[in-house]
């Protein structure tokens, strides 16, 4: 294995963003889906965003999550941030992780694997 690939890994990850209008209204979706196992880790971070609203200008903050997950969780994960977001349209974005370590790609993959 060369030196490159013992440090780093690629593809083998999901970030999934976003965002909710509370602290509360963040943990409680972060708290569901690592509940789930549908993700390895959420981080949540308070924000500022501006955005076009039923025609209004809107400039309130927010939290975004960062949610990480695996290729095989993301569909279920997405699934599940739609069921319980409390915005009639959420914002959901998913990027494929080009490179990660591969201790982290592998904690995620532990850490979201389905316990039958």
């Amino acid at each position: 294995m060369a030196a490159d690939d013992e440090k780093e890994d690629r593809g083998d990850g999901r970030l999934v963003m976003t965002t909710v209008g509370s602290e509360e209204a963040a943990g409680r979706l972060g708290r569901s889906v690592v509940e789930a196992g549908l993700v390895a880790c959420v981080q949540l971070l308070p924000i500022r965003s501006l955005y076009r609203w039923h025609g209004e200008l809107v400039d309130e903050k927010e939290v975004l999550l960062l949610l990480k997950t695996t290729p095989a969780r993301a569909a279920a994960l997405v699934d599940a941030v739609k069921a319980e977001h409390p915005y009639e349209v959420p914002e959901i974005v998913e990027l494929p992780m080009a490179v990660g370590s591969p201790d982290y790609l592998r904690w995620m993959v532990d850490q979201t694997a389905p316990s039958d």
